[in-house]
């Protein structure tokens, strides 16, 4: 898997950290604190310029506010999100919907894409309206162009997502049960032709069942690289199983 001069860290789950060549870094779907899996040195980051999150679920929207509120980031969002986090004090929160395409922090250029989930945000004891869910299409300076399923089944439409983005590199959800499972995941990178996926919402929880072996077996003969991130463990260039 080549990331040009970036370097993408997995924190568990769907949440991602990438930084590039100048230090700028950007966080997707950051849940650190409640995530069981995030190592706990992972927990606080020393900088966040940019947050893009997929939809409101807590194992999604996760860090947000504390995030935005030590580090004033960017944060990118569907509508719904960017109004509820205007409502909390979120200063640079930039609402969008999908089709849309937003020049980030380092120069990334995000561009909100279709998912195929629900999206609510979890407040007290009640879920408030959340828009819909999404995914992200980040094209990265001087690396590749990244995307990032966050929570979705498998849909036909992922082939127009490669037929007009072109993505590199997929983070694809494989745990099942809320999402597509690995067999599934599997279909979705065929259709994207991405030349590696990097599994995540995976193991966090027992329901969360699928794995990258699996995954592995059904995209065999392939040629899609299945790279095995290790929670926290920085990528640059990463041997995975094809």
């Amino acid at each position: 898997m080549d990331l040009g001069s970036a370097e993408l860290t997995w924190l568990g789950h769907s949440a991602i950290r990438l930084r590039l060549a100048d230090g700028t870094t950007a966080l997707i779907d950051p849940w650190l604190t409640g995530n069981p899996s995030c190592p706990e040195a992972e927990k606080h980051q020393a900088r966040v310029d940019s947050i893009y999150l997929t939809h409101g679920h807590f194992d999604h929207f996760g860090d947000t506010l504390e995030l935005a509120e030590a580090h004033d980031p960017m944060v990118f969002a569907i509508h719904e999100v960017a109004v509820y986090l205007g409502s909390k004090g979120v200063e640079h929160a930039v609402g969008l919907n999908k089709g849309g395409t937003v020049s980030g922090p380092g120069g990334i250029e995000g561009t909100m894409v279709t998912a195929v989930h629900s999206a609510g945000i979890s407040e007290d004891d009640r879920i408030v309206a959340g828009g819909e869910a999404a995914g992200w299409v980040l094209d990265l300076p001087d690396g590749p162009t990244l995307y990032h399923a966050g929570d979705t089944a498998l849909f036909g439409d992922l082939a127009l997502i490669a037929e007009a983005h072109h993505p590199d590199v997929a983070c694809l959800p494989i745990g099942g049960h809320y999402t597509m499972g690995p067999e599934e995941a599997a279909t979705a990178a065929r259709m994207l032709g991405v030349s590696a996926v990097i599994p995540v919402h995976w193991g966090t929880f027992p329901i969360l069942a699928g794995t990258p072996q699996r995954l592995a077996a059904a995209l065999e003969g392939s040629n899609i690289e299945v790279v095995e991130a290790a929670i926290g463990q920085p990528l640059s260039q990463a041997p995975g199983r094809t």
